[in-house]
């Protein structure tokens, strides 16, 4: 479902993301975990499109980012870590204007769509009030209504957490891993280590541009020797590559 290969990113000879090779089957919750300029959210922007590999290659649903962009892109909803929405608009016609962008067309009307997900996202009170009215977590929800309007088969997510108090953040692990289960692909960078170990199937843990382990949480215990959390997993994993 997703693939990258050799993918590398540089920048003026410094080497963000160095020739990461990855392939994530469809349906999983997938962690993608690394220290502060690791080189997670440049990776995450080169999946949504937004950078340009220095090297390397991109499939998205079997489909190659550089040759058919509009056609890969079509099949991922992308959610950014901070929500940048137009705030004179109402939450509703904030969803309409992003269905006519996505050309949404799944047997219901994009108005129907959009007040499911704002039910789901528990925003149907607040749909035709301005976005600037909003807090943070309800604009960070607001975004996530419009990443699942054209129903992505590959749902990329950069820091979902941020903003949301406890009753928001339930819901939106509960809504992920019902994504999951009916067969999207969820590609999860966090540095909440918590969140990771609660919620995704399979994590991997990349640092200073390169994956250094991945696995189950399990299975990243058993490579550190450590039997215990995934931050003390994560701790002795980044420590001896840091050491090494």
């Amino acid at each position: 479902m997703i693939r990258l290969i050799d993918l590398t990113k540089m920048y003026r000879g410094f080497v963000a993301v160095d020739g990461i090779n990855l392939d994530v089957p469809r349906g999983r919750l997938f962690g993608f975990l690394g220290p502060n300029g690791a080189g997670k959210t440049t990776t995450i922007r080169m999946m949504a499109g937004i950078l340009k590999p220095t090297r390397g290659r991109i499939e998205l649903d079997g489909i190659d980012l550089a040759e058919r962009p509009s056609e890969a892109k079509g099949r991922v909803g992308f959610i950014p870590d901070r929500p940048f929405i137009y705030e004179k608009l109402t939450g509703m016609e904030f969803l309409r204007f992003m269905g006519g962008l996505y050309r949404v067309d799944h047997g219901v009307s994009p108005d129907d769509r959009a007040l499911e997900l704002l039910e789901l996202f528990e925003l149907t009170d607040w749909r035709n009030e301005l976005i600037e009215s909003y807090s943070h977590g309800m604009k960070q929800r607001l975004v996530m209504c419009s990443a699942l309007l054209p129903a992505p088969r590959i749902l990329v997510v950069d820091e979902p957490m941020v903003g949301l108090d406890p009753k928001g953040a339930r819901l939106v692990k509960d809504i992920f891993r019902d994504q999951a289960a009916s067969g999207t692909t969820v590609f999860m960078s966090t540095h909440s280590l918590e969140v990771a170990q609660e919620v995704c199937e399979e994590i991997a843990i990349i640092q200073s541009g390169r994956i250094i382990a991945r696995g189950t949480p399990e299975q990243l215990g058993e490579q550190a020797g450590v039997d215990g959390t995934l931050e003390e997993v994560f701790l002795r994993l980044t420590r001896e590559k840091e050491d090494s």
